[in-house]
């Protein structure tokens, strides 16, 4: 009986259900954006660093990895020096630098990563191979196009460049050898990567035997923390930092993120309570005379409760779900737009869906939307009946 009264009084007032779950969805919407990039970023940072098996990063005393063009001196030996230890399966050393191209009377200049071969982590194979040679080099799809090049062509590339007097220095003829994406680098960032000798060989003897970066994967089963602390106090010349070091670094320059995120999530949330409260109350005052008779004819109050709760209820569950759909679809185009923003790597994102947190909000503005309509129907349903017939009656 309750629920046949719900219904039909939603269906005699299709227009205003219509809005109300319209505009529900739009704050479950927003809600659940705001949930996803709360985490949505940090996650997606974490999976980022963790992807190639990586826990351990040794960059130059005081620096972030290449936050500053310094590097590690002697970094064959600190290689060697991690290598031989117990706990350590593998050792990535990374040398930075540019790589610049002559395109008819123009230079093009891409990013250049000197890496080793064998155990590299900062990129994914598409196409061909890894450059094993010395005169191999594997770069992107932003360096084929620009140079309208493909796998398996030479080019001249140089490791120096003076704009003043528009000469290259350190010189070499490489071929392409493979097509890749690298995983740190942005998405239309120009990127190439050969192996570390060639580009230490091309800069010069200043660069013997430096390295930018050293990333370390440690064997199953031993304690990240602990064997960060160790290498901290052996190697005195490094800054070695461990994925959850990583996070709070990251944490601290995406807090201005999180704090947009729970902000508009609670303002979401107030918004849907208020929008409840409104309809539920217009609702009321619209049935004043109905909710009288309904009373006089002896139905109890919480049964006239009961059926404006039921309606509320209703409004509820079905905007929660078209919200979801709302919220995924939102997120998936702002996603689209923020991963052009300079200098992200290509593969963050910034919403990420986590199941129990969504449904966590979009339940928690779900029953805040029915609490919402306690007041107004609980009112309504307790005006003085013979006073609230008469006025009825006289208006």
């Amino acid at each position: 009986m309750i629920a046949t009264l719900a219904l039909s009084s939603l269906i005699r007032h299709r227009a205003r259900t219509a809005l109300a779950i319209l505009g529900v969805a739009v704050s479950a919407a927003m809600l659940l954006d705001m949930v996803m990039l709360s985490s949505g970023m940090r996650e997606s940072f974490r999976s980022l660093l963790l992807s190639q098996g990586f826990q351990l990063r040794l960059s130059p005393k005081g620096t972030l990895p290449f936050d500053t063009e310094a590097t590690i001196r002697s970094a064959d030996s600190l290689v060697a020096l991690l290598r031989s230890r117990a706990t350590v399966a593998a050792v990535s050393p990374v040398l930075g630098g540019q790589l610049h191209f002559a395109v008819g009377n123009a230079t093009l200049t891409a990013t250049a990563l000197g890496v080793d071969p064998a155990v590299q982590g900062d990129y994914e194979l598409i196409a061909g191979h890894s450059p094993t040679a010395p005169d191999e080099v594997v770069v992107n799809d932003a360096v084929l196009r620009a140079l309208g090049r493909a796998v398996g062509d030479t080019v001249r590339a140089a490791a120096g460049y003076d704009p003043q007097l528009r000469t290259l220095s350190g010189q070499r003829v490489l071929r392409i050898v493979g097509r890749v994406r690298f995983i740190y680098l942005a998405l239309d960032q120009r990127a190439a990567a050969l192996p570390i000798a060639t580009l230490r060989a091309m800069n010069g003897p200043a660069s013997a035997g430096r390295a930018s970066l050293a990333m370390v994967r440690l064997r199953p089963g031993v304690d990240v923390d602990r064997e960060r602390a160790a290498l901290e106090a052996q190697l005195r010349t490094v800054t070695v930092i461990s994925t959850s070091e990583a996070l709070k670094q990251v944490d601290e320059r995406l807090s201005y993120f999180r704090q947009l995120a729970v902000i508009l999530g609670a303002v979401s949330l107030v918004v849907g309570f208020l929008l409840v409260t409104t309809l539920v109350t217009v609702s009321v005052n619209e049935r004043i005379g109905e909710i009288s008779v309904m009373r006089a004819i002896g139905v109890r109050r919480w049964r006239v409760v009961a059926q404006i709760l039921l309606e509320s209820s209703v409004i509820m569950l079905v905007a929660t779900p078209v919200g979801l759909a709302l919220g995924l679809v939102t997120a998936r185009w702002l996603n689209s737009i923020l991963a052009r923003f300079p200098g992200l790597p290509e593969r963050i994102d910034f919403f990420l869906f986590q199941p129990s947190a969504a449904w966590t909000a979009l339940g928690l503005l779900a029953l805040s939307g029915v609490l919402a309509g306690v007041y107004p129907s609980w009112r309504g349903a307790s005006l003085p009946i013979a006073t609230t017939l008469r006025q009825e009656a006289v208006g």
